[in-house]
């Protein structure tokens, strides 16, 4: 009997009675080409290639079997790459370090291909069924606990926004858009919801009095939206009755209010020097 080279490996598999005097040597390689699964390879697609074969070696040493490897060379247009034989199970991560700007796609047989942008790597996994074998991005569905990001996080999808630390800080929420030219997304909430400790420079949508409203350090006030009316008519310009937190008018600034202003038992309205306050 002969030799086969039948695991995903493509390693050595003696018959008895074969390699006679060679089993050392034959064995040897094997532990030498598994080694080589769990190492770096590297391979070069002939310049301005349209498609590329990459053919793991029968018990031999091949850039293929590498468990990180990595394609160079020149594309002027995406190249398919199919990752033979199409019996074999296996994972890489695959890096498109090509020149050109140009996709790399990786395919096994008739099945699924996963392609890979210029410049960027992904985990793959094939399913070796033979001429309908498929590739797999295999974290097209990682589920993390924490990810840490040193550098620059890029969404190109959709997402869910939680607790993200950057910089050192923070942030609660992530403003999201509903499209690339759509609307950003704005907390909303009634009055009794805005954060118990604000802090200056938050933004939000008032759903008690329908308007923007921004907090400057001391108070919430509206952001913007002019009069407004039943309809499409924009005539009133509506103001609160009552002053409940204390306030002050610089005193560069002049303030109006429409009255009757009730302020409340224990709060102060200071009207700077210089400035002027009137209710109409």
């Amino acid at each position: 009997m002969t030799s086969t080279y039948v695991n995903d490996l493509r390693l050595n598999e003696m018959a008895t009675g074969d390699q006679s005097g060679s089993w050392g040597t034959v064995t040897n390689t094997n532990l030498e080409l598994i080694s080589e699964a769990f190492s770096y390879g590297t391979e070069a697609i002939t310049t301005n290639a349209d498609t590329h074969t990459t053919t793991i070696a029968d018990g031999a040493t091949d850039p293929g079997r590498s468990m990180f490897l990595k394609y160079t060379g020149t594309l002027d247009s995406a190249c398919t790459i199919t990752i033979g034989p199409n019996t074999i199970s296996k994972m890489w991560f695959i890096e498109n370090a090509t020149s050109g700007s140009q996709n790399i796609i990786i395919k096994q047989g008739s099945g699924a291909t996963v392609t890979i942008a210029n410049g960027q790597t992904k985990a793959i996994y094939s399913d070796g069924v033979g001429s309908a074998a498929k590739m797999v991005d295999a974290f097209a569905t990682l589920s993390v606990v924490d990810l840490l990001v040193d550098d620059d996080l890029t969404v190109t999808g959709t997402s869910a926004a939680g607790n993200y630390t950057g910089d050192g800080s923070t942030l609660s929420k992530v403003t999201t858009k509903t499209s690339a030219t759509g609307s950003s997304i704005v907390a909303s909430g009634t009055t009794a919801q805005r954060d118990g400790s604000a802090s200056a420079g938050m933004l939000r949508f008032n759903s008690t009095d329908t308007s923007f409203e921004g907090y400057n350090g001391s108070a919430w006030g509206s952001i913007g939206g002019g009069a407004s009316g039943g309809g499409s008519n924009a005539v009133f310009y509506e103001n609160d009755q009552t002053v409940s937190v204390n306030y002050t008018i610089p005193a560069d600034k002049n303030a109006m209010s429409t009255g009757t202003i009730t302020v409340n038992s224990g709060v102060t309205v200071t009207v700077s020097s210089g400035a002027r306050y009137v209710v109409i």
